[in-house]
Parts: structure tokens; C-alpha cells; sequence
């Protein structure tokens, strides 16, 4: 245990066949609490989760990941945790890594540690050639241009941060438009600029077998949703 209070919460939508080996891939005392957000799943991935002992919350209907990330981190800031770690519920991000998101945190005072597949140390697979070309070129240099700030995986949801953080009155997590994956861009950029300390450590991603359900990203909308917040916050349209 870190002397931080430490939640985990993986996002979770129809993850029946996957949640389980995600949390089966915990060392349970990296964190003090395992927390399965789950955003209006059809199918048993609230059961699953429940019989690997997490603890669920669903919500009532699909709302997006922005909004299922929110619901976390008002459950954490209430009950008492002062760090929440993000992650994939489809097993695309690797449990066992949570040490490498904390320790900047716990040792070193870090506010933002974001996990990059591409640093030296990081690993990925199972990806498609224009999502690569996107991920690790087109998006992070763009991101890196507005924040001034070199970053290397600008869109990699597995990451921890201080939930202190969210007490900046510039931050703004409950607009509309935040709701889907624009929440977790709009939130690593706003740290950047509002001069936190943020670090990127080096993480595996590994995309499922497309027939366990690849990905829930629609290209085109899905797209427009990550690359939105730099045009919004690039062009001051958005706070």
C-alpha cells in the first residue's frame, strides 16, 4: 500500500468476457480499493466484476466514458481517496503496471502521470496502421504544438492522478461536451498548461482479438471526440 489512499477504476461497457481477466491481473495491494465503473452494461459485466470482489457502480444507461470517469472520481473524492488510477475494462491496459503510474506520485510529487506506449519501456499491439499513425504521430504532435510540451501518447486513458487536482476552479470537468473521450484529453492538457507536475511513463497496450470485441471507438465520431478539445481549447472556444 502507497501512503496515499489509492483508487483504481477500470471503465467498463459490455466487458462480460473481459473484466474478469482485468482484474484477475491485480496485485491487490498496489491499490486500497478496486472500483469497476460500469457505463450501462447490457450484458453480466457487473456480476463478473462482483465475483473477482470490486466493487461496481453502474449507471443506469450508457453515457459515454467522459461521463462514466466523472462518476469515479466523484466516488473517489467522497469517499476519501487523494488518487485514482484510469483504466481500460477490456484488458487493453496491463493492472500490473499501476506501480509505474504511482510512484511519480508517491515518491517524487507528481500531480499527472500518463502512460505512453511509445516510450522506451512501453509496448503496444494488435493495432491497426492508421490507428498507430494517429495515436503516436498525428494526435501527440498536435497536442504537443498547443501545450508546448513534448508528449509521446496523448491518448492513452490509462493513467493516475492527484484527485487534489480537480479542486482547480480553471478546470471545468461538467461541461456537456465533455462527455465522451474528450474528458480524458481536455484533462491532460488542462494540467499541462495549468502548470502541473505531469510525467509520462512507459505502459503496455494491447488491443483484444477483434472477435472479444476490439474496440467501442467509432472512427469517425470517435475520432472527432479526441481531437475536438485541442481544437476547442487550441482556439480558446472552450475554457
Amino acid at each position: 500500500m502507497t501512503p496515499l489512499r489509492v483508487l483504481a477504476a477500470p471503465i467498463a461497457f459490455d466487458e462480460e468476457s473481459k473484466i474478469g481477466s482485468v482484474l484477475d491481473r491485480f496485485n491487490r495491494s498496489d491499490v486500497d480499493e478496486i472500483l469497476v465503473l460500469d457505463d450501462g452494461s447490457t450484458d453480466r459485466t457487473p456480476e463478473v466484476a462482483r465475483a473477482r470482489g470490486a466493487k461496481v457502480l453502474t449507471r443506469p444507461r450508457r453515457g459515454g466514458v467522459g461521463k462514466a470517469i466523472r462518476t469515479a472520481m466523484d466516488y473517489a473524492r467522497k469517499n476519501g481517496f487523494e488518487v485514482i488510477v484510469i483504466l481500460a475494462g477490456n484488458g487493453k491496459d496491463h493492472p500490473q503496471e499501476i506501480p509505474r503510474l504511482l510512484d511519480p506520485i508517491v515518491n517524487h510529487g507528481y500531480d499527472f502521470v500518463q502512460g505512453s506506449r511509445y516510450l522506451p519501456g512501453g509496448s503496444f499491439g494488435n493495432m491497426p496502421f492508421y490507428r498507430r499513425v494517429a495515436t503516436q504521430f498525428v494526435h501527440p504532435l498536435l497536442f504537443s504544438l498547443l501545450t508546448r510540451r513534448r508528449i509521446t501518447d496523448s491518448t492513452n486513458g490509462f493513467r493516475a492522478y492527484r484527485l487534489s487536482l480537480l479542486n482547480d476552479p480553471r478546470l471545468d470537468l461538467t461541461q456537456p461536451w465533455l462527455n465522451a473521450y474528450e474528458l480524458e484529453v481536455y484533462l491532460f492538457f488542462k494540467a499541462i498548461r495549468l502548470g502541473y507536475q505531469v510525467k509520462e511513463v512507459p505502459v503496455t497496450k494491447i488491443y483484444p482479438p477483434h472477435e472479444l470485441g476490439y474496440t467501442k471507438m467509432k472512427p469517425l465520431t470517435g475520432w472527432w471526440s479526441i481531437l475536438r478539445p485541442l481544437v476547442f481549447l487550441g482556439l480558446g472556444l472552450k475554457k
